[in-house]
């Protein structure tokens, strides 16, 4: 049990800690938002995008669904359209303290771009599938629960936790420099990885 407990830690955290689209967004809203309350629709979002997606990897779910052509191929292309997109609206973010409300994410703005980058990336969710699912194999009964659950405690700690280092990051950086700078770093990594995904589909 305290097997799968550390298993399931160490695995997810290191899943999760790399810089990716999905830690970018969650991260910079919390940086950009009037306070912690303003921000929790992305970090809710993400959190649960995630447990879905560690749930139906553990159950197998995910697996089936990649095997389906057609359910492979507009992931692909959705995610590609949409990290260049997104990637778009983050180079030409400006940000700062003093950025008007009506630039500033609102709640339902923020679910779907925290849907979509939790599950408009296939290197995510394969990554999920092939790490997570494949080592949830090694448990069965109680262990496996564990496991689970314990992967995805880590996922909610984890972006609640890169919300409020966003927070304190954005009040010392009022100018909002160093987040413009993040925005143009986000935008250079989500193209990366629609240009990665383009070049797989060939």
């Amino acid at each position: 049990m305290v097997q799968a407990a550390i298993h399931g830690f160490i695995l997810a955290l290191g899943l999760i800690l790399p810089l990716g689209v999905q830690n970018l967004f969650i991260f910079n809203q919390g940086a950009v938002q009037r306070n912690l309350k303003n921000v929790m629709p992305a970090v809710i979002t993400a959190a649960l995008c995630d447990t879905i997606l560690i749930c139906f990897a553990v159950l197998g779910v995910s697996v089936v669904l990649l095997k389906i052509t057609v359910f492979k191929t507009v992931l692909l292309v959705g995610g590609i359209c949409f990290l260049i997109y997104m990637g778009y609206v983050m180079w030409k973010s400006k940000t700062s303290q003093e950025e008007e409300p009506a630039k500033i994410f609102t709640a339902k703005k923020q679910i779907v771009f925290a849907m979509s980058v939790s599950l408009l990336n296939p290197h995510a969710i394969m990554d999920t599938i092939g790490v997570i699912g494949t080592n949830s194999l090694l448990y069965n009964g109680e262990e496996k629960i564990v496991f689970t659950i314990i992967c995805i405690i880590v996922s909610w700690i984890w972006f609640i936790a890169l919300a409020i280092i966003g927070k304190i990051i954005g009040k010392i950086d009022k100018q909002g420099n160093m987040l413009v700078l993040l925005n143009k770093i986000s935008a250079v990594i989500m193209w990366g990885m629609a240009l990665m995904m383009l070049l797989s589909v060939f």
